[in-house]
């Protein structure tokens, strides 16, 4: 069973080449070990969105991950920061672990905890 802080938000059957069915995932959580976990194991890093903080404010949180083309619109920030934001705005992070080729997937997006719990809600009625 999982927490309330993991969420599969959908489940996708993919043909593979070889004829096997492969079953992707997307998952939600907000437990801040398991997305720096996530993160890490992928070589990504906390970010903002250079331009859009102020103050103590990160601005808009990225994941930046290495050979992607971040370097000239995102900065990095700390782990802190990165996570004060995400609970001061109520974030959930979605992700997935495995493309549908069955390889490590980097997709990951921030989005609203309340979209998370309808979506919950949707899939468990």
């Amino acid at each position: 069973m999982k927490s309330d802080s993991e969420l599969v938000v959908g489940d996708v059957l993919n043909p593979r080449k070889d004829g096997r069915i492969f079953m992707s995932e997307t998952k939600q959580t907000t437990d801040h070990q398991k997305i720096r976990q996530w993160v890490e194991e992928r070589g990504g890093r906390p970010a903002a969105v250079k331009g859009t903080g102020r103050g103590n404010d990160p601005g808009v949180l990225r994941i930046d991950f290495p050979d992607y083309s971040g370097d000239d619109t995102l900065e990095p920030i700390s782990w802190e920061q990165f996570f004060d934001k995400f609970e001061k705005e109520q974030l959930a992070f979605l992700y997935q672990d495995e493309t549908k080729e069955g390889v490590e997937s980097r997709f990951s997006k921030l989005t609203n905890r309340e979209e998370a719990k309808h979506t919950k809600k949707a899939r468990t009625h």
